[in-house]
């Protein structure tokens, strides 16, 4: 029953272990997902601006003369590589972003997993002492009980000196 209770969990480490979790999460949105939105948010203003650049020559296309429409099929294709490009770039951004993240709430579980380990070994020595040392307490006064006359002693110190002699032969 003793045992029961050391292996479950306490409110103090569910306490600690959400607190840890919760400053990672905090830590990686700080510093992980900011960059990675300002980095899309950039691609997306020079995909913007190419995409009114490309409007600009379609417009100029059109008052030119008739070999303007390769051109604007030109930029079409352009400006779809670009938003591929940009799509390309941001799936591998969030698909690393998740990754790390993975991984980072991998080390932390792996770390409480030792953390709850290391306290179960450190109970279960903490309760082996225990008992040494009841189990002294309680063979120490049941050697003060069965010596207390100077007969028993003597008796005692015979017998042991009998044993000694017996295992020299």
């Amino acid at each position: 029953m003793l045992l029961a209770s050391l292996v479950e969990p306490s409110f103090g480490l569910i306490f600690w272990m959400t607190l840890s979790f919760l400053a990672v999460l905090f830590i990686l949105r700080k510093f992980a997902w900011k960059p990675i939105l300002n980095g899309l948010k950039e691609r997306e203003t020079s995909i913007a601006d190419a995409l009114n650049e490309a409007k600009k020559m379609r417009e100029d296309m059109v008052r030119m003369a008739a070999g303007n429409e390769a051109i604007m099929r030109q930029a079409r294709e352009d400006r779809e590589l670009l938003l591929k490009e940009a799509r390309d770039i941001r799936d591998k951004e969030i698909s690393e972003a998740k990754v790390r993240a993975k991984a980072e709430g991998d080390a932390i579980l792996t770390r409480a997993r030792a953390d709850i380990q290391n306290e179960k070994n450190a109970a279960i020595t903490e309760m082996k002492n225990q008992v040494a040392s009841l189990s002294i307490l309680v063979a120490e006064r049941i050697l003060k009980d069965k010596l207390e006359t100077g007969a028993a002693q003597h008796t005692l110190v015979d017998k042991v000196m009998a044993e000694a002699d017996l295992r020299k032969s």
